[in-house]
């Protein structure tokens, strides 16, 4: 009896002590120190985000009110948000009539994070309210005139909030650590389309009104909005596509195997936790190939190929609805979390659909360009960041967004499934999804849960020394898993025919994918014999390839062996296209010589106006600056 009434006494206080806690502290995921954020969630954390906004063409702005539903501490003074080049009107406390303005601080303004923005509050503030208007410079948004839109006639506008650049349109905790919900109201110009990342509109509003809601908690970086002149087509019970009318039948075929993708997606890693999953195609000068906004993934037209070989893109935006989306990187030092866990995803659903084959070419791919890219890295100076944690505080995090958090985290991965055998690593993730479902992770307690769910349940032989190897140190490992691909074999095989003297015409290339025509491009050599570009041309014409991969891979080649042919594509391929991962390598590769320098310097004169900040912050810093106009 004294036993169990000792019992009661220490479970009564382990009680007490939980509920003073929870009293204490918000209700915040982990509380992580966010190199890139002046939030300070253990005082003052958002949970709740009501967006009332008017969408402004003439001015290229947003007038906005975000009231903010926010938990405190029981001594908390001040709510501290991420706030960069906003025009703040005012700040109140309180709702409806009982709104009253308080004080507040905007503090220096750092060039990459902004400038905290410091709310008076008392512990039993709920809400807060902040009146603002956009910058015309808001490096989140792209404004588009009609003449840069597939349809010419109406203007566009979209967003792009990752890393930290939700900031520039939203005062709000800007760190992928802290989740909330949203709701929003929105005000366009008709007869244009808003979208969100949320419950969408499949049809226009006659006014120009649009609601939206958010019950997911996510991280700001997942914010996101775009307006034009959008139409919808249904392709699957809860998959869709948006597009400009000119654009739409051929982005409704090119994702035609949405549906599909989503419920492969399932059978390997639990279910779809966001409702509906639909693609928004933007305009040329969107800086990424997709973004994966929750339940709206934004996507580059340059996937728009014509014959579907380009939706591994489509699978590697829809694997963030499992890692990234749903259990999320607590830091940006901790991006591979992301984006590893998503290429192994994609690689898998791609299998799943198309075939060990199919996957491995895409695997292989993926190693080529990380090998390249570390040794580029290391010729740079930068072999630091070859490692998977990376250390980014006092530098733009989107220093991190290399093919080392994308390929290398996803070869990690791969080298713990086949320690680990596929049966056993799939259940390791399935049930890695569903125990951090809308959560955050670091990297250090990743490392905790494969030790405890993997490791050691499955008795296997790793180390720390070998997880600290892949994870901490730079470079690649010894033994580095290195996919395989029997069809590229056959691609070699003919490559070597056609540099033995065999015409071009003459090669069997009966039947290859992009994927092959991509690695022969990859694997030209240095020296060629004069004519040989122009015959490689005539025969398969790469200039006017609609691959807009194999395409890129072909403009390197085109400006490493001078075929001035093709020199009119390269310009208007780079003036049209704004996506970041074809501007950098080709653009890379013209500053090489004195002559190339000159012309990558007279083209992005006439390409900039149409890049995104994210791909101009790139492009200026390779360039030497802004062109002088």
């Amino acid at each position: 009896m004294l036993n169990r009434i000792k019992y009661l006494i220490i479970l009564l206080a382990a009680i007490s002590a939980c509920q003073s806690e929870k009293k204490d502290e918000p209700t915040s995921d982990m509380k992580i120190e966010d190199p890139h954020s002046y939030a300070r969630p253990q005082e003052s954390v958002v949970k709740h985000l009501a967006w009332d906004a008017k969408v402004d063409f003439d001015t290229r702005k947003i007038t906005a009110k975000a009231t903010l539903t926010v938990e405190n501490i029981e001594d908390a003074e001040r709510l501290i948000l991420d706030t960069k080049d906003l025009d703040i009107e005012k700040v109140t406390v309180g709702e409806g009539e009982s709104e009253k303005e308080v004080t507040y601080k905007l503090g220096k303004k750092d060039e990459i994070m902004g400038s905290p923005l410091e709310i008076s509050i008392t512990p039993e503030v709920e809400r807060v309210n902040i009146y603002y208007t956009t910058s015309e410079g808001a490096e989140a948004l792209q404004w588009l005139a009609p003449v840069q839109t597939a349809g010419k006639e109406h203007p566009f506008l979209f967003t792009q909030s990752q890393a930290i650049l939700a900031r520039t349109w939203v005062p709000i905790q800007d760190s992928p650590g802290i989740r909330f919900t949203y709701t929003a109201k929105v005000r366009v110009p008709a007869p244009l389309m808003a979208l969100m990342s949320a419950e969408n509109p499949q049809k226009k509003s006659a006014d120009g009104f649009y609601e939206f809601k958010m019950d997911q908690p996510i991280p700001a970086y997942l914010l996101a909005l775009a307006v034009g002149n959008l139409e919808f087509q249904e392709i699957g019970p809860r998959t869709g596509v948006y597009a400009e009318p000119s654009v739409i039948d051929d982005a409704k075929y090119e994702f035609g195997e949405l549906e599909e993708m989503v419920t492969a997606a399932e059978e390997l890693y639990g279910p779809y936790q966001w409702e509906r999953y639909d693609l928004l195609v933007l305009p040329p000068s969107f800086p990424f190939g997709g973004m994966e906004n929750p339940r709206l993934t934004f996507a580059t037209p340059t996937i728009l190929a014509g014959d579907r070989s380009l939706t591994s893109l489509v699978a590697h935006e829809l694997a963030h609805s499992w890692s990234g989306n749903l259990v999320t990187n607590a830091t940006w030092n901790d991006f591979w979390l992301n984006e590893g866990f998503t290429v192994y995803f994609e690689q898998r659903i791609m299998e799943k659909l198309y075939g060990r084959d199919y996957s491995e070419m895409l695997a292989s791919l993926a190693a080529q360009d990380l090998v390249e890219e570390v040794e580029t890295m290391r010729e740079q100076g930068k072999e630091a960041d070859t490692r998977l944690k990376l250390e980014l505080e006092g530098r733009n995090p989107d220093d991190g967004v290399t093919s080392i958090a994308y390929d290398k985290g996803y070869l990690f991965l791969r080298y713990l499934e086949e320690a680990a055998g596929r049966d056993a690593f799939d259940r390791f993730l399935k049930d890695y999804f569903e125990r951090n479902a809308f959560r955050v992770m670091t990297t250090e307690e990743f490392i905790d849960q494969l030790d405890t769910h993997l490791i050691e349940k499955e008795r296997l032989n790793i180390g720390e020394v070998k997880i600290n190897e892949w994870i901490y140190h730079p470079r690649l490992p010894d033994d580095v898993p290195a996919p395989q691909s029997d069809r590229f074999v056959f691609v070699n095989k003919e490559l070597e025919k056609f540099m033995g003297g065999t015409p071009a015409n003459q090669l069997d290339t009966t039947g290859w994918s992009s994927h092959e025509w991509l690695h022969f491009v990859r694997s030209l050599p240095a020296e060629l014999e004069e004519g040989k570009m122009t015959e490689l041309d005539k025969t398969f014409g790469f200039t006017q390839t609609g691959n807009s991969e194999v395409l890129m891979a072909w403009l390197l080649q085109v400006i490493k062996h001078e075929y001035e042919a093709a020199y009119v594509k390269l310009e208007h391929f780079l003036v049209h296209t704004g996506r970041r991962k074809f501007l950098t390598p080709l653009y890379g590769e013209l500053i090489k010589t004195e002559e190339g320098k000159k012309m990558a310097q007279e083209i992005y004169k006439k390409a900039r106006p149409n890049y995104h900040f994210v791909a101009t912050n790139t492009i200026d810093e390779m360039l030497g600056g802004q062109p002088k106009q």
